[in-house]
């Protein structure tokens, strides 16, 4: 078997892009190999990891969970089952966060539900005056996390628990979230590879839920975390603005506003205390 073959092979059931970025990662061979020297032997070993992984992508699996990484903000992170994948639509948290903290000589922040690490790893990477915790429920997302941030050489202090629960007696300039936020029932948690993600990081769970009780619950309690003229900032589903900030400046929070995506769906709201 050739890289030309295996290739052409594997995009009789996936789609080209997919086939080639497997391919590379299996054998260890660049683009520029697969197109000059297509007739080049693939190793038996090579190819059986190929073929199990052209196998689980055609059953849905996505690409980041088979290679172990995603590239995210112009950095590779390292994910597994245990997180989300990255997406760029996040982009627009970190991007809010860091025009409130560029121009403070020192803050405190804190990111709940870090999963990957995504977030608190960003700020603390472009904004290293910024003192960085990050909080996560599931112990297999904090590992991840952890190893991310060490591998990317960010400082943070990253702690286990239920969202504000390890956070008793600290206050913070800023508190950034990307909590679950899918609505139950959903469609799309049945599609796009979803069912293969961690359903507790995309939706709240709650039966008959709108995807809205663990935004309820961080904006509550934000409050009492937050220092006098402090921001909290969240990401959140493309219907959830109007009631993001009805919550916001129910909580006390001042201009609660929304923020789109580069696509113009409304995907971050936050607040001033």
């Amino acid at each position: 078997m050739t890289l030309g073959e295996a290739l052409a092979a594997a995009r009789q059931k996936i789609d080209r892009l997919d086939a080639r970025l497997l391919l590379e990662y299996a054998t260890g061979c660049t683009h520029a190999d697969l197109l000059a020297r297509p007739e080049t032997p693939v190793i038996a070993p090579a190819y059986a990891q190929f073929a199990e992984w052209v196998e689980r992508r055609a059953a849905g699996e996505p690409l980041a969970y088979l290679v172990g990484e995603a590239e995210f903000r112009g950095r590779v992170f390292q994910v597994s089952p245990e997180v989300l994948i990255p997406r760029p639509e996040t982009e627009v948290l970190i991007d809010l966060a860091v025009d409130r903290l560029k121009t403070q000589k020192t803050a405190r922040v804190v990111d709940l539900g870090t999963g990957s690490g995504i977030v608190a790893i960003s700020l603390a990477l472009e904004c290293p005056q910024t003192g960085i915790v990050a909080v996560d429920l599931s112990p297999g997302a904090i590992s991840v996390a952890r190893n991310n941030a060490g591998r990317l050489g960010a400082a943070v202090d990253f702690r286990l628990g239920d969202w504000f629960a390890p956070l008793t007696g600290e206050r913070f300039d800023l508190i950034v979230s990307n909590p679950p936020y899918v609505a139950d029932g959903d469609p799309h948690l049945r599609r796009d590879g979803l069912p293969f993600e961690p359903q507790m990081a995309l939706s709240d769970l709650e039966p008959g839920g709108n995807g809205l009780a663990c935004i309820r619950r961080i904006v509550a309690a934000a409050p009492a975390f937050l220092k006098p003229g402090g921001w909290l900032l969240f990401e959140h589903g493309y219907d959830q603005g109007e009631a993001s900030r009805n919550l916001l400046t129910a909580a006390g929070f001042k201009a609660a506003f929304t923020h789109p995506d580069l696509a113009g769906t409304d995907r971050v709201s936050g607040g001033q205390l």
